[in-house]
């Protein structure tokens, strides 16, 4: 059902477009998706769409996901701090691993009617969805991660895979 790492659409980057019917139904699709496997989020990637389309869930780790659908999203500004906390992918189940993000982030993205807004977005949601930009953007997670680590990460998903 979701693209496995490490399947080369993982890298593309969407293209920015104008919100339509086809783009909305992706994003529907998405969000069916991330709720069959309890995700935090989803980019179109992990369903074998390469648009510009996310899917987050803005409430905290522990608490009923409240998926919101983000078209075309993009980080206007974000936090200078960064923290460290866990990231995994329905790419590679089974592996969570401490990457750094920003504290917050200001997010804009076009909403079902094709309308620009901007969410400002803290912690875990910032997270989330700094995390799905990237993939969305083709950056896997694994490559905020040093080579070691990397390395480290993937010959542990083979050893769980195989």
């Amino acid at each position: 059902m979701y693209v496995g790492f490490p399947d080369p659409r993982l890298k593309l980057k969407a293209a920015l477009r104008p919100v339509d019917a086809d783009l909305i139904a992706i994003g529907e699709q998405l969000r069916g998706a991330a709720a069959a496997a309890d995700a935090y989020g989803l980019a179109g990637h992990h369903i074998g769409a390469i648009d510009p389309v996310i899917v987050v869930s803005l409430s905290a780790p522990e608490a009923v996901r409240d998926y919101r659908v983000f078209y075309n999203p993009v980080v206007v500004d974000s936090a200078e701090a960064l923290d460290a906390g866990p990231e995994g992918s329905v790419a590679m189940p089974g592996v969570s691993i401490d990457v750094m993000r920003p504290r917050w982030a200001v997010v804009g993205f076009d909403d079902e009617s094709g309308m620009a807004q901007t969410v400002r977005l803290e912690g875990w949601a910032a997270r989330v969805a700094l995390h799905e930009i990237d993939q969305m953007n083709g950056v896997f997670f694994l490559y905020h991660l040093s080579r070691m680590k990397r390395d480290m990460v993937i010959r542990r998903y083979q050893k769980i895979k195989a």
